[in-house]
């Protein structure tokens, strides 16, 4: 089986996708893990190389079709960006036949799972303050109301629910096997 999975940051692509990969016994990917492989540097010192969005996500999707096309016959799970189901990655996408899923959850239990990462993606220890939540709580309402629109384009969208990883990736085999 050939799965994309997309949503906001900190959803839990990447920890979901895993736990889905292993149900599925297909290999998993984490797009942006593949492209700091790739290029040998982290996302932001590649971001800032670039010196526009709009360059770096252009050798990201260059990064994707290396990886479809390794792994195609195989089966995947991938996790992409959130912009995964816009230009240019749309295209990319579009031409892999796989199915698209976009994961979902409620504002508050995306904020629950927020992390921050220093310019060598590093994980950083960090507390918010009650404003410091309010406003990322803010900040993902409006980036899950920004990808609304693109997110219409996947095959199916599954609400994981705040549920745990291995309990959210089998409600999206599910979703899978049913579709």
């Amino acid at each position: 089986m050939r799965v994309l999975l997309t949503g906001v940051s900190c959803v839990g692509k990447t920890t979901i996708g895993a736990e889905l990969a292993q149900l599925l016994k297909v290999p998993f990917f984490d797009l942006d893990i593949e492209v700091e492989k790739f290029f040998e540097t982290s996302i932001s010192r590649l971001q800032a190389r670039c010196r526009t969005m709009t360059r770096y996500r252009g050798q990201a999707c260059r990064v994707l079709e290396l990886l479809l096309s390794r792994s195609e016959a195989l089966g995947f799970v991938i996790a992409l960006p959130p912009r995964g189901l816009m230009v240019p990655y749309l295209r990319v996408v579009r031409n892999c036949l796989a199915k698209v899923v976009v994961v979902e959850d409620d504002p508050i239990n995306i904020l629950d799972r927020i992390q921050f990462y220093d310019i060598d993606s590093n994980p950083i220890a960090e507390q918010l303050d009650a404003d410091e939540r309010r406003n990322y709580l803010d900040e993902i309402k409006a980036e899950l109301a920004y990808f609304k629109r693109s997110y219409s384009k996947a095959n199916m969208r599954v609400h994981i629910r705040g549920s745990r990883p291995r309990e959210a990736a089998q409600m999206i085999k599910l979703a899978l096997e049913a579709s």
